[in-house]
């Protein structure tokens, strides 16, 4: 069973966000595939589907942490010891300014870079996960992060953010059979962005 998790914050006020692009791409993944219902569990809303591989339907667990992005791990953590899940099949995605605007990378195993939600999640279920890591671009200078995060997309975002989403839900088959690389490359085809400088995107969009 694959757990895939989305870091985010929960409500109405933070929806919009930044900071909640994982709850935005896991959304269209369980949307994209026909999960079932959300339900609350694991201090989460949650639902459970599969992804169809050409190997066959492979089982899904899909949830969204209510506890706030900087204490994820907690969720995240129940559920995996419910089900019994090794750490290497659970799959975060989440907000990394460390990649410029609509970019896309995954990532297994390594430190927090300085992100609390996956520092909790790390702090929880050790290091070796799969991440998923959804470029916003930085604001250029430290001191604007925090703000910057938790500040919404602007209108001309929607040009990147939308492909990207729909990207990650269309190719989850390759997610799901565990091909990261592949996953990566095909997201990236399907939502090609520029390459420019996280720092300077940030700059020239506020």
């Amino acid at each position: 069973m694959l757990l895939i998790a989305g870091l985010g914050n929960p409500g109405p006020t933070y929806a919009k966000t930044r900071h909640n692009i994982g709850f935005m791409a896991v959304d269209e993944i369980a949307r994209r595939w026909g999960f079932g219902p959300w339900r609350s569990r694991f201090r989460s809303f949650a639902c459970e589907g599969s992804i169809e591989t050409p190997d066959g339907p492979v089982k899904a667990l899909i949830l969204k942490p209510q506890t706030f992005y900087n204490e994820a791990g907690r969720a995240v953590g129940e559920a995996l010891k419910f089900f019994k899940i090794e750490p290497e099949n659970l799959v975060v995605f989440y907000d990394e300014i460390d990649l410029a605007p609509g970019r896309f990378r995954m990532k297994a195993g390594g430190g927090a870079a300085g992100n609390n939600g996956v520092r909790s999640i790390t702090a929880q279920v050790g290091p070796y996960y799969r991440r998923a890591r959804l470029g916003t671009g930085h604001p250029g200078d430290k001191t604007l992060v925090h703000g910057h995060v938790l500040s919404e997309f602007h209108k001309a975002d929607l040009k990147w953010v939308e492909p990207l989403i729909q990207a990650v839900a269309d190719a989850a088959p390759l997610l799901a059979a565990g091909e990261d690389e592949k996953y990566q490359t095909e997201v990236m085809r399907l939502a090609p962005a520029e390459k420019v400088d996280p720092r300077k995107a940030a700059k020239d969009a506020s």
